[in-house]
């Protein structure tokens, strides 16, 4: 299949973010993330800026508790770079778990 480029196609080139300077806080919530050896799980804590858990969510694979978290209450996450650090932090997770290895929250 021939793919052809769009009229308006242009190619963006990226600057580099500085993780401090640039962060921007989450209004909606701050996660913990945590495997769960024993029972082979991986644990993701909904906490509010109260430092109160409302939830816990565990399950076994990083796309399971992602696609759960987002359906179960999705105004948790108002910034779309804080639902992509989640993907990353719970696949990390899951490999952590996988390989036997210990896993530390970014």
């Amino acid at each position: 299949m021939q793919r052809e480029f769009d009229n308006n196609f242009e190619i963006v080139q990226v600057k580099e973010i500085n993780e401090i300077k640039d962060f921007t806080l989450d209004k909606g919530c701050y996660v913990l993330i945590k495997i769960y050896k024993e029972t082979n799980e991986i644990g993701v804590a909904i906490c509010n800026y109260e430092n109160k858990i409302l939830k816990e969510f565990r399950g076994k694979r990083a796309l399971d508790l992602y696609e759960t978290i987002f359906k179960y209450n999705p105004q948790w996450f108002t910034e779309l770079s804080h639902a992509a650090y989640l993907g990353k932090e719970l696949n990390k997770a899951e490999t952590a778990l996988k390989e036997k290895k210990e896993y530390y929250q970014e």
